[in-house]
């Protein structure tokens, strides 16, 4: 089967799952399950993120009457939502809710704004998972999917798509500035900041959820908002954490957890949220912003490097029990594709190209006639985890890259723009 016939396949079996309730449609965490997800109107396994599969899906062909039903339907919940939401995260929150609105050409974003603005303390957003012992009160998170990074990514995102949101981006910028720690090396960040634990932090200082996603959306909010301060912030944000990763013949790599103990598993991985195919995004940002050397070379250098690390780590194959047992969007298979052909689409490599057809080949070695996939945990009894159905870590999100693999090699070489991509594609 073609990468379009199987991503086409998967859709159908993700719409099979769409359950419909007083506040709309929504699809349960796991394939044949009832239960919803936590975050139920989310982009990383909610509803909300089927909107980015709708997306990918328009640029293929048109939508049904029923896949029209659903889009309005999502974004009637989304909408309706707002008042009453306090998570604010690019995961499942009021920025994943401008995300999944501008996926669908849909009004609203300015609401999801001003409840960010409503909802900001002295020292940013607050979120459940700081209600822990370790955290002092009026703790906040600083990384790009749950802090206050999120929320700069969101403002930006919604000034590209014409929101008046200058004030809300100056804000969260501001506040991130102030949580930085000052280094011989550079600037970094924490997760959550020293003056809020109990504890002495572990760091994850990848994309995720650590200094590279932080220097990533400084960089853009300094050249978006032409405080070239912020530029600086993050130029010496990466300055660090070229210190802490390796740099050799097979690229560049930071450790996803810091400091590594074996209970952590693998010291390094690969992919969007805590390896190389994620942390090249910062690189992608800085070169936006113009940044001519880090450590003495220059931006691109260093996301080819990230690049080259992914390429040579041995993935896709499951090399080990642990080592790359996940083919989703966030920690997997799909989320390199996509890296790679955004790569492809910025420097025209042919061997960028050939990498995201063996991710694509491996995607379609791993599906279920049925249309899912399962991922794997080794250290489970019954090692294939249920299938997931939504955007980050399900079928959704897998069947929408197989559907843009099978687009650039017909020869379409339209991309779809979001929030924490839109930097990545083009020069």
């Amino acid at each position: 089967m073609t990468y379009g016939e199987v991503a086409e396949r998967a859709w159908a079996w993700v719409l099979g799952q769409v359950r419909w309730g007083d506040s709309g449609p929504w699809i349960p965490e796991s394939g044949g399950s009832d239960k919803p997800d936590k975050y139920p109107d989310g982009m990383h396994s909610g509803i909300g993120g089927l909107a980015h599969a709708l997306a990918e899906i328009r640029l293929v062909r048109e939508w049904t009457e029923a896949e029209q039903h659903l889009a309005a339907a999502i974004a009637d919940r989304i909408r309706t939502a707002i008042p009453a939401t306090t998570t604010t995260t690019f995961f499942d929150g009021l920025v994943s809710s401008i995300g999944v609105l501008t996926a669908l050409d849909e009004p609203g974003t300015a609401a999801a704004l001003a409840r960010l603005e409503s909802l900001a303390t002295g020292n940013g957003w607050r979120e459940s998972f700081l209600d822990d012992p370790r955290y002092a009160p009026g703790a906040v998170g600083n990384d790009v999917t749950l802090g206050t990074g999120s929320v700069l990514l969101g403002a930006l995102w919604a000034i590209r798509r014409g929101d008046d949101a200058s004030a809300l981006a100056g804000r969260a910028a501001d506040l991130l500035v102030g949580e930085r720690e000052e280094l011989p090396t550079g600037l970094n960040w924490q997760f959550v900041s020293r003056r809020f634990r109990s504890d002495e932090p572990t760091e994850m200082p990848n994309f995720s959820h650590g200094l590279a996603g932080i220097a990533a959306v400084l960089a853009l909010a300094g050249a978006e908002l032409d405080r070239p301060e912020l530029v600086d912030a993050a130029r010496r944000g990466a300055e660090h954490l070229v210190t802490i990763g390796i740099t050799d013949e097979r690229g560049f790599r930071v450790p996803r957890v810091i400091p590594w103990a074996e209970r952590h598993g693998d010291e390094f991985t690969f992919n969007w949220c805590h390896g190389g195919a994620g942390t090249a995004l910062t690189f992608s940002a800085l070169e936006h912003a113009g940044v001519p050397r880090i450590a003495g070379e220059t931006p691109r250098t260093w996301r080819r490097r990230c690049l080259d690390g992914v390429r040579y780590s041995g993935i896709p194959e499951r090399l080990h029990p642990g080592f790359w047992d996940n083919d989703g969007r966030c920690c997997g298979t799909t989320g390199v594709g996509d890296a790679f052909l955004d790569a492809w689409h910025r420097d025209g490599e042919q061997q960028d190209l050939e990498f995201a057809v063996r991710m694509g080949d491996t995607l379609l070695d791993h599906a279920s006639p049925e249309g899912y996939w399962r991922f794997v945990e080794h250290r489970n009894e019954d090692p294939l985890l249920p299938p997931g159905v939504g955007w980050l870590q399900g079928a959704a999100g897998i069947a929408a890259y197989l559907f843009r693999l099978q687009r650039v090699l017909d020869g379409d070489q339209r991309s779809v723009e979001r929030m924490e991509n839109w930097w990545a594609f083009r020069p």
